[in-house]
């Protein structure tokens, strides 16, 4: 039988803000405060080791590392996993927490619907195999932000398992071509977040949020395929625009609703795998990335110089560039995994297992039916794209990474006449460009999607030349509110349209430097450019380069 999947009531109360004294204000994944010389020496330490070279010296034996990835994701939905309470980043402390959620006696987990369909449909577009039976664990453990002292979660059978991720890196000499990648799925399983814990060094104290507290996740536990922080950087950011994509989780590592715990380990090629460290809660792609290559890096250099690697937790500091313990793994901490009484199995449906007659259609879940609604995911966008506009895949590829930027270009490709190739060129190398050097985000760009079609349009019509087109892009990179015609006719960049005047021009120029000419006729190729140059330069750049080679051409004997 199903579990209940319907809810009828509402938020609990407010719980007033709680603090933990004394002792375990470093308690929750909080290392100790490090002080400033220990600091320096860190990142003195970081940098070395960062800067170390991945090549062996000659007689040294090759590493090899490992990288497994669980990844949470906060699920999108507007109530928690078993409770009715509202779900809303940055609301005030102890806010959002309702009786179950403080684990007061007698209070019953009411599973959400909305989280169920959520963790299929990331199922289905991972490839995973969908459980029609999947049952729920509590995993016990105890901290102050986790009420019940244990999590309800899914480790014996999840809703998927068996799946795998596609995603793209870059490789080459230049780093420009793009090649694809798989990392299998183990399992993709439903569970409680914990609350937060608010660390207060300075009054040596503890703050807990219960906001969090029963919030959905899917935890995606991968493989370890990968073996750099590269591959896990990219991996983590195709999943996260999958989970966009489909709408099951806004993945928005900034606020928290992302986090990756990344297991890592080196060994020799052909021998068994060496111990493996864990770096917890990384929130950042780019911090993902830098913390797996610190720690390989680290855990080489140790082992090359007679240590040990210990099977820890440790945790990486952004401002130092390098991980650091937090608790050891030696003791391998019971989780005491027993089934959820209070939740009875979650039974899922397709064409080939009917529910029984008489079932509420309301607590009925049907696979195929969420397989039918699944959108274009991104792999087939970037085919649609190198299809549709004849782009680069590596073109297609950073159009859909970049936060926006998709958006930007079909919003341009409406309103411009110009070929897709020169809008490509145009969005990936002087927006992205301007917007990188900045620190921009694409939706805080001064140049507008309508702008850049106009300056756009005029580059095609060949109306302005291409370095005339660059100053009107920084004129309105200004955004004084003008248009790229307006600027143009102020500054009077348009190209010189009178062929005859033009013709007169060319050929003053040629008589004013008579070797060159010379040059050119003994066919100097730099001869040609040097005029045509000279011809641009008394047209204040206003005449096309290719009419004046034609003219210079023709006007030769």
């Amino acid at each position: 039988m199903a579990a209940p999947l319907l809810r009828c009531s509402g938020p609990g109360r407010r719980w007033a803000l709680t603090w933990i004294d004394g002792g375990s204000c470093h308690g929750r994944g909080s290392p100790t405060g490090p002080t400033s010389s220990w600091r320096k020496r860190q990142s003195s330490v970081a940098q070395q080791l960062l800067h170390s070279a991945h090549k062996p010296r000659k007689g040294e034996h090759k590493w090899a590392a490992v990288v497994g990835l669980e990844i949470h994701a906060q699920i999108s939905s507007n109530s928690k996993l078993f409770s009715g309470s509202q779900v809303c980043f940055a609301a005030p402390p102890n806010s959002l927490v309702s009786f179950f959620d403080a684990s007061l006696p007698g209070t019953l987990p009411v599973l959400n619907r909305r989280c169920v369909e959520a963790a299929v449909m990331t199922g289905l577009a991972l490839n995973c195999r969908i459980n029609k039976k999947s049952l729920f664990d509590r995993k016990h453990y105890f901290y102050a932000d986790l009420p019940a002292g244990y999590q309800i979660t899914q480790q014996r059978l999840p809703i998927a398992a068996d799946g795998n991720l596609t995603y793209g890196v870059y490789v080459g000499k230049r780093q420009s071509q793009l090649a694809s990648r798989m990392v299998r799925i183990k399992q993709i399983q439903l569970e409680q977040d914990s609350g937060k814990s608010l660390h207060d060094d300075l009054r040596s104290q503890t703050l807990i949020d219960l906001n969090r507290a029963g919030v959905g996740l899917l935890e995606v536990v991968l493989e370890p395929d990968l073996s750099c922080g590269e591959e896990a950087a990219m991996a983590v950011r195709e999943l996260q625009l999958i989970l966009q994509a489909l709408g099951t989780s806004q993945a928005i590592m900034a606020e928290g609703q992302l986090r990756v715990d990344a297991n890592i380990s080196v060994h020799h090629p052909g021998e068994p795998l060496g111990i493996r460290t864990e770096v917890k809660n990384l929130n950042s792609i780019r911090f993902l990335a830098r913390a797996i290559d610190y720690e390989i890096q680290r855990q080489i250099s140790e082992l090359e110089n007679g240590g040990e690697i210990l099977n820890e937790t440790r945790s990486f500091d952004c401002k130092l560039g390098c991980t650091v313990p937090m608790r050891d793994k030696e003791g391998k901490q019971d989780y005491r995994f027993m089934p959820e009484p209070n939740l009875p199995p979650l039974v899922l449906y397709d064409t080939t297992s009917l529910p029984p007659e008489g079932a509420d259609p309301r607590q009925v879940i049907d696979i195929d039916q969420i397989r039918a609604m699944l959108p274009e995911l991104p792999s087939v966008t970037r085919q649609r794209l190198v299809q549709q506009y004849r782009m680069r895949p590596e073109h297609s590829f950073t159009l859909l990474n970049e936060v926006g930027l998709l958006e930007f270009f079909q919003n341009v490709m409406k309103e411009t006449r110009a070929e897709p190739k020169m809008v490509t060129g145009w969005i990936l190398n002087t927006l992205l460009g301007y917007l990188k050097r900045q620190n921009l985000a694409v939706w805080e760009s001064p140049v507008t999607p309508s702008a850049l079609a106009e300056l756009l349009n005029l580059l095609d019509s060949k109306a302005i030349s291409s370095s005339a087109a660059k100053q009107v892009f920084e004129e309105l990179w200004k955004g004084e509110g003008k248009g790229a015609a307006q600027i143009v006719a102020e500054q009077q960049l348009e190209l010189m349209q009178d062929q005859e005047a033009l013709e007169q021009l060319c050929h003053a120029t040629m008589e004013g430097h008579p070797q060159v000419v010379m040059d050119m006729k003994k066919g100097n190729p730099r001869a040609i450019n040097k005029l045509i140059g000279l011809v641009r330069k008394a047209t204040l750049n206003r005449a096309d380069p290719t009419v004046i080679k034609k003219i210079v051409e023709k006007l030769s004997p």
